[in-house]
């Protein structure tokens, strides 16, 4: 169960449902799967009698364990499944003594808390999938609908040449739909068995070791793996970064919609709802509290992916220490993550956008964000060199005469020379310098159903 000092701030960073994966109960219940497993694995082969299987499943619910003694033993045995077993012995015993021979026989430590984690790792990475779809889902028609909407592009945090809300949104929606193919890709690496017994040999169950394994991982509903992969941890760390990409990605789209709420932009806002983003005192704030925890967590997945990076080269057939450092590391990054999902399924299907506002800011220079495409223009014409010095110039005069770009063009007789007054008029015209948006938003459209197919 979570700790008092967590609940004020779980439901705010965390999804329920990936907390309840990653909870006690579930961290005890995955590793008396894999024991439920094990012994229905070794009756298949016949390393124990059929007879011994009831008992130890009966006694695998994690509801018949006391957390509390537990975590009390765990400070003095150093992992969970040492004290775990040793529960599950006496459980079994107090219904068959014949039965609690067989508990654990042939596994490790390792072996159970690895494989149970992984059995949590494909819950988590099924509420991962659906949130994925879910979100991409409502990016797709997001950036559909605003596909043609021009607002400010801005690079270094100021005006650029216009592109369009619909354009912005189909790159988060390319990034989404990518990060969802690696889940995909990586799930056959992830999902397979811990099984190596004392030193990854598994010399303890003899000539049944193999069949062992395959019944076992048959059981689990995971992929056999040529190796135990006690210290070897790349899949979790694939694992691991692929989440850290996830939260960043979720953090640029927190980290924009911000901006776009400040009070000096105000082009995009998240959805209203009763008491969202209120001050403690002053009552005209509408603060990004969705925006905030997307940004929250794409600045503390970093740290945790470095750890899972850190505690790659464990000492030869069992670590010390830097095994132990990814018990929480995992687990937290999968619950930050889901959160941030959460948040980002608030914001997205009901995003408010002020073109009005848009296409005011699109004014603010006064048609200096279009000087490049007048500068290509006159480039075709006098060259490049010269059209950039002379657009340099007429800039730098209708900001200190405080005019419209278009005013100075139309007074320049070098301009009017090449470029007539409706072609000036179109090429200041923001919807007309939209380039290949549309096109931007139909091939991220066209990524997404393909892959939903």
């Amino acid at each position: 169960m979570n700790s008092p000092s967590n609940q004020l701030f779980d439901a705010y960073f965390t999804q329920p449902a990936m907390r309840a994966i990653f909870s006690d109960r579930g961290r005890v219940q995955g590793m008396l799967d894999f024991e439920a497993a094990l012994a229905r694995a070794e009756a298949r082969v016949g390393v124990i009698p059929d007879t011994a299987v009831g008992s130890i499943e009966a006694a695998c619910r994690a509801e018949h364990f006391d957390f509390a003694a537990l975590a009390q033993a765990i400070t003095v045995a150093g992992n969970s499944a040492i004290p775990l077993v040793k529960a599950l012995g006496k459980r079994v015993a107090s219904e068959s003594s014949e039965a609690e021979r067989y508990v654990h026989l042939g596994a490790t430590s390792q072996d159970v808390m690895d494989s149970g984690l992984v059995l949590q790792l494909r819950a988590a990475i099924q509420l991962l999938e659906s949130d994925l779809q879910q979100l991409g889902d409502a990016l797709a028609r997001q950036a559909e609908q605003y596909a043609e909407t021009p607002m400010v592009g801005r690079t270094w945090l100021q005006h650029a040449t216009p592109v369009t809300l619909g354009m912005k949104l189909a790159g988060m929606l390319g990034a989404i739909t990518r990060h969802r193919q690696r889940l995909l890709e990586l799930k056959p690496r992830l999902l397979c068995l811990q099984f190596g017994g004392a030193s990854g040999s598994l010399a303890a169950l003899g000539d049944q070791a193999w069949p062992v394994s395959e019944a076992l991982a048959e059981e689990l509903k995971l992929t056999l793996p040529d190796q135990p992969w006690h210290t070897q941890r790349d899949r979790l760390v694939e694992f691991a970064s692929l989440l850290g990409m996830l939260a960043g990605s979720l953090g640029k789209l927190g980290r924009d919609l911000s901006l776009l709420m400040q009070t000096e932009a105000g082009e995009v806002f998240e959805p209203a709802a009763p008491g969202k983003g209120g001050s403690s005192t002053m009552p005209h704030k509408r603060n990004p509290v969705s925006a905030a925890v997307l940004i929250g967590a794409a600045t503390r997945a970093p740290g945790l992916v470095s750890t899972m990076l850190s505690a790659m080269p464990q000492e030869h057939e069992r670590s010390l220490g830097l095994w132990h450092a990814e018990w929480e590391c995992l687990p937290e990054l999968c619950c930050l993550v889901s959160g941030a999902l959460q948040q980002a399924l608030l914001v997205v299907p009901g995003l408010e956008v002020h073109a009005q506002r848009m296409a005011e800011n699109l004014e603010l220079t006064q048609g200096l964000v279009l000087a490049e495409a007048v500068s290509i223009a006159l480039a075709q014409r006098i060259g490049r060199d010269a059209a950039h010095h002379l657009l340099e110039q007429c800039c730098r005069d209708a900001v200190a005469q405080g005019t419209h770009l278009r005013e100075v063009l139309g007074a320049n007789s070098e301009v009017t020379a090449q470029l007539s007054a409706a072609e000036l008029d179109q090429l200041l015209d923001p919807a007309l310098y939209l380039g290949q948006a549309r096109r931007w938003v139909e091939r991220a459209l066209h990524e997404h159903q393909n892959f939903c197919q």
